[in-house]
C-alpha cells in the first residue's frame, strides 16, 4: 500500500482569552484539539460536523493560513510545520484552497483573467502570453468561456464564481486541494454541477481533496473516507460507505438520522440531541459528547475516550468500543 501523500498528527489550535488590565490569560478556547488523519494521492477525505467544531480551522492550518499551536503536518514525507514563511509560500503551489464564499474570495477590482493568473505570477510560472493562454484553458476546463476572462466577479452567478475559484486553485497545478464548504452557499441545483466538476477534475489530474462540509449527503457523493468532528476532535473516521451504512459513534448516528431519505417507504427514526454544543472554552469532563449522548454511561463523564482502531479498520472515539 502506498504511503500517505498528506499525514496530520495531533494537530491543535488553542486561542487564549485575555481578561483584566494586565492582559492575563483567563481561559483557552480549544478550537482544534488533537486531530490526526492521513490521505493518499488521488483520494478524497470528507470532514463533517456542526458549525464551530473546528473543521475549517483544520483546513486552514494545513495551509498554514492559521498557525497551529501544536502537531505535525507531513506532506510528501516533509513536516511543513518546520518550513519558513518563504518556503511555505513555495509549498502552497502544491496545496491550494477553494473557499466557502465565492464572492468574498474573489477581488472585485480585478478581472477574472487577472484573478486566475495571479497565483501563476506569484509562483513565477511562464511569461505573460503563456499565462493568458493557460487562463483561457482553465476557464474552458471549468465550464466557462475564454471571453469571460475580461469580465469582473460581480457579473457572474454564485455557481459561476465558484467555478472561477476552482480555476484559480488549479492554475498552479496543485497536488492537494482543500475545499472549505465549496457548495454550501450555492443553490441545490448548482451544487451537484460543481460536485460533478470536482470529481471530473480529480480523475483528470489525479487530485487529492480534503472536502470540508456540514452536509452529510454532499460528502457521501464525493468522499472515499469521512472524518466526523465534534468540539475540536475527530470522533469517527471510516471509509465513506461503511460510515453511512453502519455508523459507530452515537454522534454520527444522530447526524445521519437527520439526513432526509427520498423514499417514503423507508421509515427512519430521528435521533434528537438535547442541549447545545458546549463551548470549546469550557469543554465537559471526560467525553465531550457525554452530556448530549443518548447512550452515555458513568465512565463517559469521567474518562476521555481515545480514537481507537477497530478490527475492520474503522476508527472511533467512544467507551462503547473499549
Amino acid at each position: 500500500m502506498s504511503e500517505p501523500l498528506l499525514k496530520v498528527e495531533n494537530l491543535k489550535k488553542y486561542y487564549p482569552i485575555k481578561s483584566g488590565g494586565f492582559g492575563k490569560v483567563s481561559e483557552t478556547v480549544r478550537a482544534v484539539d488533537g486531530v490526526s488523519f492521513s490521505i493518499r494521492e488521488g483520494e478524497t477525505l470528507g470532514i463533517v460536523g456542526e458549525s464551530g467544531c473546528g473543521k475549517s480551522t483544520t483546513g486552514r492550518m494545513i495551509m498554514r493560513l492559521i498557525e497551529p499551536t501544536e502537531g505535525k503536518i507531513m506532506f510528501q514525507g516533509k513536516n511543513i510545520m518546520n518550513l519558513s514563511k518563504r518556503d511555505m509560500r513555495k509549498a502552497r503551489k502544491d496545496i491550494q484552497m477553494i473557499f466557502q464564499d465565492p464572492f468574498a474570495s474573489l477581488n472585485p477590482r480585478h478581472t477574472v483573467g487577472r484573478i486566475i493568473e495571479e497565483p501563476m505570477i506569484v509562483h513565477k510560472m511562464g511569461n505573460r502570453k503563456q499565462r493568458q493562454k493557460r487562463v483561457e484553458e482553465l476557464l474552458e476546463l471549468v465550464g466557462l468561456s475564454a471571453y469571460h476572462a475580461r469580465r469582473y466577479p460581480h457579473q457572474f452567478s454564485g455557481g459561476q464564481r465558484q467555478r472561477i475559484g476552482i480555476a484559480r486553485a488549479l492554475a498552479v497545478q496543485p497536488k492537494v486541494i482543500i475545499a472549505d464548504e465549496p457548495v454550501s452557499a450555492l443553490d441545490v441545483s448548482v451544487q451537484s454541477q460543481v460536485l460533478n466538476l470536482l470529481k471530473d477534475l480529480q480523475k483528470k489530474f489525479n487530485l487529492t481533496f480534503i472536502f470540508i462540509a456540514h452536509d452529510l449527503s454532499v460528502v457521501r457523493h464525493i468522499s472515499d473516507s469521512v472524518g466526523v468532528m465534534y468540539l475540536g476532535k475527530i470522533v469517527e473516521l471510516s471509509e465513506s460507505e461503511n460510515l453511512y451504512n453502519h455508523p459507530n459513534h452515537p454522534y454520527t448516528k444522530a447526524l445521519l438520522s437527520a439526513v432526509p431519505v427520498p423514499d417514503p417507504e423507508i421509515k427512519t427514526k430521528r435521533i434528537i440531541l438535547e442541549g447545545d454544543v458546549p463551548s470549546p472554552a469550557h469543554p465537559p469532563s471526560g467525553c465531550a459528547f457525554h452530556d448530549r449522548c443518548p447512550v452515555a454511561m458513568d465512565i463517559c463523564s469521567k474518562e476521555r475516550p481515545h480514537l481507537k482502531t477497530l478490527e475492520d479498520g474503522r476508527m472511533v472515539s467512544c467507551h462503547l468500543f473499549d
